[in-house]
């Protein structure tokens, strides 16, 4: 999904600013599974608007700039639509947490479990505030989605406390290979 499938799906719930629309990406519903930064929403909302996609309107604000809010228009929900029309492609996870923890026998002692409790804490939030979120007025497609969302994360949770023992201080020097015996391994 590319950044301007991400707005259009944004302002299908209602217009928005840019910043609003990052804040959708980043802690409401779609934050579970795409995030947009600003380097590419607005971008994305500029071309939007050329391809008549979107409007723009600026609404002044007392003491800072003005502030532009978009509305998807009929193209642009055709187009999202259209797009929507597509197979997904295949998932991928990208995790910089996962990608630590394959190399964990190279971090300092202690490193890997301070990681992984904080990783824990932070899923273990999630759990919480997905459970605690308001629900009532959600088509049943953003009810699927969350419900499949809180079951990957409730898992991942089980997964970290029944497992934590297989990461158990893997940095200890007499368990970490030297570099010489990891690149070996890679040949």
């Amino acid at each position: 999904m590319d950044a301007k499938t991400l707005c259009l799906g944004v302002l299908t719930q209602g217009d928005a600013s840019g910043y609003e629309i990052k804040k959708q990406l980043e802690e409401g519903p779609l934050a579970h599974f795409y995030r947009a930064g600003y380097g590419s929403i607005y971008p994305a909302l500029t071309a939007l608007a050329e391809a008549g996609q979107v409007t723009c309107t600026e609404m002044a604000q007392e003491k800072r700039p003005g502030k532009k809010i978009y509305r998807i228009t009929d193209a642009g929900l055709a187009a999202f639509r259209k797009t929507l029309g597509k197979n997904p492609s295949e998932d991928r996870i990208r995790s910089e947490y996962l990608f630590m923890m394959f190399f964990a026998h190279f971090l300092e002692t202690g490193r890997a479990d301070e990681i992984f409790e904080d990783y824990l804490g932070q899923y273990r939030a999630t759990v919480e505030g997905m459970c605690c979120a308001d629900l009532d007025g959600l088509a049943p497609g953003q009810l699927f989605v969350h419900d499949f969302g809180l079951s990957i994360y409730r898992a991942i949770v089980e997964f970290m406390e029944n497992n934590r023992h297989v990461l158990a201080d893997t940095a200890d020097a007499d368990a970490a290979p030297t570099r010489e015996q990891s690149v070996g391994a890679a040949q």
